[in-house]
């Protein structure tokens, strides 16, 4: 196989040319981003089709001469934490579609990882107030179906469907540096929700030199059911007796959502057996700051954001 691949970051999106003689496999970018949403497959010419695929991402991403920004809770660089960690944990990518065609309707049923982040850099770095261990993950099953007329010398698809997505995931954090005999000090948070989410889309294809050119839209898939608990059993009552969370374990609530996005892709044959394709997307990710969670006993009495005086914790994820 002959493979050329140039990849750039642009912003909150990428942009991808690649040069590939067999085969194509899509590049991802994002600090959240996994599989995303891949309908690729309902475009192969066979009536009846899948795939299964998987790819292992080993990030290894190491954070150096940390500090301790925040001293008033207990300062840890000067505690002897280390200012070193391995922050990223390796991950599979699988994606599984089913591709079925008759006459001019095509369908595809498809599982995929959209988001996901695994962090881990333990509880003896100098961050661990920030952060000691985090993971969200995603799945989504989606139904997807166009429609293709004959426009010019080509094939002209309307493309719809829609995909339920399930999020789940924790984060466990340094509350107070304590001895070892009254507790580790951790609080643990453990969320999960989900949502529906649509996609439309449109595009051209000219199979006799491999020329496809599509544009599709999926919608945010609102996460406004989030429920988990904030376990603080590790975090004695008497660091801070003003705050009645503390030494046990509490229902919280909150929302969010997955972004929305926009995905430009074109592909053309340019010699026998060469294929370039590449691809723009813009993808929202700025609704994925920071989620606040509030103790489920005042769900309806105060509002639940990142000021309310009913907060009770928040996911940091702070990307751009």
């Amino acid at each position: 196989m002959n493979i050329l691949r140039l990849k750039a970051l642009l912003g909150a999106g990428c942009f991808s040319l690649a040069l590939v003689g067999a085969a194509m496999h899509p590049a991802h970018a994002g600090g959240l981003e996994r599989g995303w949403y891949d309908i690729d497959l309902l475009f192969d010419p066979a009536q009846i089709t899948g795939e299964v695929t998987g790819t292992y991402v080993m990030p290894q991403r190491d954070l150096k001469n940390a500090r301790d920004a925040d001293p008033s809770d207990g300062d840890l660089t000067a505690l002897g934490r280390s200012s070193t960690a391995r922050d990223t944990e390796s991950y599979w990518v699988p994606n599984v579609g089913i591709k079925i065609g008759m006459g001019p309707v095509d369908c595809l049923g498809d599982y995929s990882q959209p988001i996901g982040a695994f962090s881990n850099p333990g509880a003896n770095w100098a961050g661990a107030q920030s952060n000691v261990e985090t993971k969200v993950e995603s799945e989504a099953f989606g139904a997807t179906c166009s429609y293709k007329m004959e426009v010019g010398k080509g094939q002209f698809r309307l493309i719809g469907g829609v995909f339920h997505e399930d999020v789940s995931g924790f984060k466990e954090q340094l509350v107070a540096p304590i001895p070892a005999m009254f507790g580790t000090g951790i609080g643990r948070l453990d969320l999960e929700g989900d949502g529906w989410g649509w996609r439309a889309g449109v595009a051209y294809e000219i199979p006799e030199i491999a020329l496809r050119a599509s544009l599709v839209y999926n919608s945010a898939v609102k996460l406004d059911n989030l429920s988990g608990t904030l376990d603080l059993t590790q975090v004695p009552g008497f660091i801070n007796p003003a705050n009645p969370l503390l030494g046990s374990v509490t229902d919280v609530y909150g929302s969010s959502e997955v972004p929305e996005s926009v995905e430009l892709k074109l592909q053309s044959g340019i010699a026998p057996g060469w294929l370039a394709f590449g691809s723009i997307k813009w993808v929202n990710w700025s609704v994925l700051q920071s989620i606040p969670f509030c103790p489920t006993s005042t769900q309806g009495v105060l509002a639940c954001t990142t000021t309310s005086p009913a907060r009770a914790t928040s996911l940091d994820l702070l990307y751009r």
